[in-house]
């Protein structure tokens, strides 16, 4: 273990030197890159330095011990190495969860899809009550998100909306959030107080950029359209919305919320390219033969993972069996603890896997 830590010290200690670099730091792109993977290698950089470092005050104290005569000396260098050994085992744990590979798309902005389910005016309602959670936790995240595309429910909420959100690492948490979500409680147009159970499915959707999937125009179908609802002057007297289907996939994505053609056209380009790396990892995946971590890593969303219980004011995760309030999650912010939760499930089963 010794020679591959300090292989990886030797290599960040390079990158250090790159990126100090003036040829480097005139390119924008390839700087960015550079600091994004320096930035992610200083904890295992660090953590691997305490390790060896440990090793070394171990190793020279036992000399030292062999050596001394005095007991009071022996007495502190045997406190030394025992204080040093017993670090050892924690730092050695957290290094080898480290050294695990991330998730390529972890690093990626992502797409949210919020879709109504079983429930009529109810699942609308909920689908909306879904997106104003996540536009709290992305604000206390301190990370931006835009609506791509939405139709609204007449009831209220929405039957879809789609947007993105952009930040630090934002796949590698919002993707805990993929699968079907169920609100049991009663809904404000039910007069005899009884409790109706309604779903809205949500996709979390890393963000490809054209490097990621390549897309052929030939295999694109165009189709231009009169936008409806909320959006400006334009709305029902241009054919400013846009649907664009992929052929060979028969994928079809639409916008009408942005305020031309071009700009509708452009969030189509980004939600396909979004929808056709999902489908490219979900292939890569299958041919390996990994399991697709449905229950915790990337959510399956034609399975449950998670129930609101407004009566019993009680979120239940059922991928790990967390348990949080209705009110905390869904009309707080509360959400960040299921997510830790969630996370730290991911974690130790890796881990486990890496043993």
């Amino acid at each position: 273990m010794r020679d591959k830590l300090e292989k990886l010290i030797y290599a960040y200690e390079e990158l250090e030197k790159k990126l100090s670099d003036p040829a480097v730091a005139s390119d924008i792109k390839e700087f960015t890159r550079l600091n994004k993977e320096y930035a992610h290698q200083t904890d295992l950089v660090n953590a691997a330095r305490e390790y060896l470092s440990a090793l070394d005050d171990i190793e020279a104290a036992k000399e030292m011990l062999h050596e001394a005569s005095d007991a009071e000396e022996k007495e502190l260098l045997q406190a030394d190495i025992a204080e040093n050994e017993e670090k050892l085992p924690q730092l050695e744990e957290d290094i080898k969860f480290m050294l695990i590979p991330a998730d390529p798309a972890d690093e990626k902005d992502t797409i949210v899809e919020i879709r109504a389910g079983v429930g009529g005016d109810e699942a609308g309602i909920f689908a909306g009550d879904l997106f104003k959670m996540y536009e709290r936790f992305i604000a206390a995240k301190g990370w931006k998100s835009e609506v791509l595309s939405s139709s609204p429910s007449d009831a209220g909420g929405f039957k879809t909306i789609e947007f993105k959100v952009t930040g630090d690492r934002v796949y590698s948490v919002m993707k805990y959030e993929s699968g079907v979500h169920r609100v049991q409680r009663i809904p404000k147009t039910e007069s005899q107080g009884r409790i109706q159970t309604s779903t809205a499915t949500v996709a979390v959707l890393p963000e490809a950029d054209e490097i990621d999937i390549q897309i052929n125009q030939e295999d694109l179908r165009i189709d231009t359209y009169c936008a409806s609802g909320p959006g400006g002057q334009c709305v029902n007297t241009t054919y400013s919305a846009v649907r664009i289907t992929h052929l060979p996939t028969n994928t079809v994505v639409q916008s009408q919320d942005q305020r031309s053609q071009i700009q509708n056209r452009e969030v189509c380009m980004q939600m396909l390219r979004a929808r056709l790396y999902e489908k490219e990892l979900e292939r890569q995946q299958a041919e390996l033969g990994a399991e697709r971590q449905s229950q915790i890593g990337h959510g399956n969303r034609s399975e449950k993972i998670r129930t609101y219980n407004q009566p019993q004011d009680r979120v239940t995760d059922h991928r790990i069996g967390f348990n949080s309030t209705y009110n905390s999650v869904l009309l707080g912010d509360g959400l960040a603890n299921v997510i830790d939760a969630l996370a730290a499930a991911d974690r130790a089963e890796k881990l486990a896997q890496q043993v």
